[in-house]
């Protein structure tokens, strides 16, 4: 594997995704070093890579990708995953309000918990919150699945449209057009085979109990 180092410590946010997009071309791993939660970290990046970006990125981390499998090591800002077309973004830490917002593909994961409108206006792929997510999770939702393992607050699924969020923890309100019914063996089944892939641990119970939001036909 052809690994690439950047250290991003005197980069601005522009040098450092001419670099990136420069770089994706010729090697298979970037390492991204000192990101100091620089905004648009590998934006509009297309090539099939592993990116590693050891520490925080700002936000729009991974907007508009197709394709880079992206790793953060630290949290990240508003609207991580943003857009993302198919590919993968990892955060390890938070992430701010609007993650995974309108993505057509691919998978978001934000391994602790994210702000306000988490999956807002999603079409399509899967996003994955560790912990808790805010208020009007789910907004206007139009497919994909958005998985919340701790607990949610007011408006879930608010207007939501197509798609599925499946919550395991408390929600506090439903928005309008959204219903809470019960899993099927089948999301069961799906849930588990997602979430053991990308390393969550749950018991055969935790899967019973996850809440399924879907429009209100």
């Amino acid at each position: 594997m052809k690994e690439y180092v950047i250290d991003a410590k005197d980069m601005d946010s522009k040098e450092l995704n001419r670099t990136i997009k420069k770089q994706a071309a010729f090697h298979d791993k970037l390492i991204i070093n000192n990101p100091e939660s620089r905004h648009n970290v590998c934006a509009g990046l297309t090539e099939d890579i592993c990116v590693e970006i050891n520490g925080s990125a700002g936000y729009f981390a991974g907007t508009m990708v197709n394709g880079p499998k992206i790793h953060v090591t630290g949290n990240a800002g508003w609207f991580a995953g943003d857009n993302m077309a198919k590919g993968e973004l990892i955060i390890e830490g938070t992430a701010g309000d609007g993650a995974g917002q309108g993505i057509y593909g691919g998978t978001v994961i934000v391994k602790g918990s994210t702000g306000s409108r988490t999956g807002e206006i999603m079409k399509g792929g899967t996003v994955i919150i560790g912990g808790n997510s805010g208020y009007m999770t789910g907004l206007l939702m139009m497919g994909g699945k958005l998985i919340i393992l701790g607990d949610v607050t007011d408006d879930v699924g608010e207007s939501i449209m197509r798609g599925t969020i499946y919550v395991l923890g408390d929600v506090k309100s439903l928005g309008k057009n959204a219903v809470m019914e019960k899993t099927t063996l089948k999301d069961q089944k799906e849930l588990k085979e997602i979430l053991t892939k990308y390393g969550f641990e749950l018991t055969d119970i935790d899967y019973t109990n996850f809440k399924k939001i879907v429009n209100m036909q």
